[in-house]
């Protein structure tokens, strides 16, 4: 009877035996999908800085075009590459 017992403990659901379930196919792609992907990028300061927008060109006051990163994390917009 005790053996029964222990057995039957081992076998309820939480216990050591049970195997986990996996999740849903659709969760996972909700999952994927929430996360922003970007890419990190070397800032003309010598910062790495990640980004998740496009690298755009923007026209200098001088006359030049700039390269930069668009919606980086922290507090900055527009970060400018070191070419």
């Amino acid at each position: 009877m005790k053996t029964l017992a222990a057995l039957m403990l081992l076998v309820l659901p939480g216990s050591l035996l049970t195997t986990p379930q996996p999740r849903p196919l659709v969760e996972k792609a909700l999952d994927s999908r929430a996360a922003p992907h970007g890419k990190w990028y070397l800032a003309e300061t010598g910062h790495a800085v990640y980004c998740y927008g496009p690298v755009m060109m923007v026209k200098q006051p001088e006359g030049g075009l700039q390269r930069v990163a668009t919606f980086c994390k922290g507090d900055k917009t527009v970060v400018p590459l070191k070419d």
